[in-house]
């Protein structure tokens, strides 16, 4: 019996862990960095290495095969509009678990004290990348938008705002002109969206060893050649873990469901069948932007996704919709304040839900970028910067599970787009 995708992952993900747990029990950390880890990092690597010709094929040609300027403005409105909306649902559902469960209370001082000297110099680092971002002027964002070389935006991942604008800008172009002068380059186009499609057929067929290594040594590096230290780090930071996974469960089980219910006719277990071996490549890799060609094959062919839709929705959601990144960063701006005895009152709340919400569209598709903003939230509240001490412990263990909610929550709004437009098909696992 062939086993699907998503059961392979599965298998590589459990492997995975209990490999870096004995790794870490026996004291072969250095030989898993250099023999297992290699493995992740290429997996990541080619991932990334089809990222932007994926946007750029596939938006260029959705973009270009809507042959109408308002449709595409309705298309983006409705967009833009449910991504802004479920961000700020997210935020308020954190808010919400944080004052309810308080697990900042929980933890004691001289604990505290502790996490904050031995990350002390990780403080430092992450505040001054905070402060360069701080420093740019409020229309910034915008300006960083539009690039002034579309091959040097091209070199680099962190870039992907500046290729959908050019992808879009550039498929409105073709709208323009006469069908006649624009099929040949169009032409051009759908062929390397086809192609790079396959090539993540092919890439798929490492996933489980990619996600063996990357949990392998992801358990290596918190663990640091100490097994005890894992558990000195959960045992100390738990209720804090426990409530942003709370949180997150509870966005993904209540506010996606309800979105599918009432706007589209899927079924919430074809949803997650359909999504699943996206969603544990999200939570294997940190990286929604790596996990992006991976979202759209998903949504495309096993969730009926137009491709029109998809390859607008979909680049433009991995770039600005971080409803798991804001939803982490509520929870842990109000935790730190907790654990240093600072009250936050209603008005330092709202602030963190409009702060937060910003700061998701403008967060990077890597790993630990959620970390930076959160820097510019805490002293948006006046909460001492420095308290990120408290929760850099178990972060890159956070940030998988928040990854895995932000394409969640890219393939929940492709889906809805996509119904509100009449272009949902059927869906079809034939292939599994």
């Amino acid at each position: 019996m062939k086993l699907a995708l998503h059961w392979k992952i599965i298998i590589g993900l459990i492997l995975g862990l209990m490999y870096g747990l004995l790794s870490a029990y026996m004291g072969w950390g250095d030989f898993t960095t250099e023999f297992v880890a290699p493995f992740g990092i290429i997996f990541i690597n080619l991932l990334k290495l089809i990222a932007v010709p994926l946007v750029l094929g596939s938006l260029v040609t959705g973009v270009a095969s809507l042959s109408d300027v308002h449709k595409l403005s309705r298309i983006g409105g409705k967009t833009i509009g449910i991504y802004i909306v479920t961000t700020a649902v997210a935020v308020t559902v954190g808010l919400l678990v944080v004052n309810s469960l308080k697990p900042g209370e929980s933890v004691p001082v001289e604990v505290r004290q502790k996490l904050e000297a031995a990350y002390a110099q990780d403080v430092t680092s992450k505040t001054q990348a905070a402060e360069e971002a701080k420093e740019r002027g409020l229309l910034q964002p915008i300006v960083d938008m539009v690039p002034d070389n579309i091959f040097s935006s091209a070199s680099s991942n962190r870039n992907m705002l500046q290729i959908v604008f050019f992808a879009i800008f550039f498929g409105i172009g073709l709208i323009q002109i006469p069908e006649k002068s624009a099929k040949p380059l169009l032409a051009v186009f759908e062929a390397l969206n086809d192609a790079v499609i396959k090539m993540v057929d092919i890439i798929m067929l490492m996933a489980p060893i990619g996600v063996f290594a990357l949990l392998a040594d992801t358990i290596n590096t918190i663990s640091k050649g100490n097994l005890a230290q894992v558990f000195e780090l959960l045992s100390a930071l738990g209720f804090y873990s426990i409530a942003v996974t709370f949180g997150l469960l509870l966005h993904m089980s209540v506010t996606y469901p309800l979105i599918l219910k009432f706007f589209t006719p899927m079924k919430l277990k074809t949803f997650m069948r359909g999504i699943g071996p996206a969603q544990l490549v999200a939570f294997s890799t940190s990286s929604s932007g790596a996990t992006l060609p991976v979202t759209m094959e998903r949504c495309e062919k096993n969730l009926g996704v137009s491709e029109e839709v998809s390859s607008f929705v979909l680049p433009l959601g991995a770039t600005i919709n971080m409803d798991g990144t804001a939803l982490y960063q509520a929870i842990a701006a109000v935790f730190i304040a907790q654990t240093l005895g600072m009250g936050l009152d209603i008005g330092a709340q709202l602030t963190i839900i409009l702060t937060a919400v910003l700061a998701s569209i403008g967060t990077a598709a890597v790993p630990g970028a959620g970390i930076i903003m959160l820097v510019i939230i805490l002293e948006a509240v006046n909460v001492p910067s420095a308290g990120i001490a408290l929760i850099l412990g178990v972060d890159r263990i956070l940030d998988m599970f928040r990854t895995v909610i932000n394409v969640t929550g890219d393939a929940t709004v492709a889906i809805t787009v996509a119904a509100t437009e009449g272009q949902l098909g059927e869906p079809d696992f034939s292939d599994e």
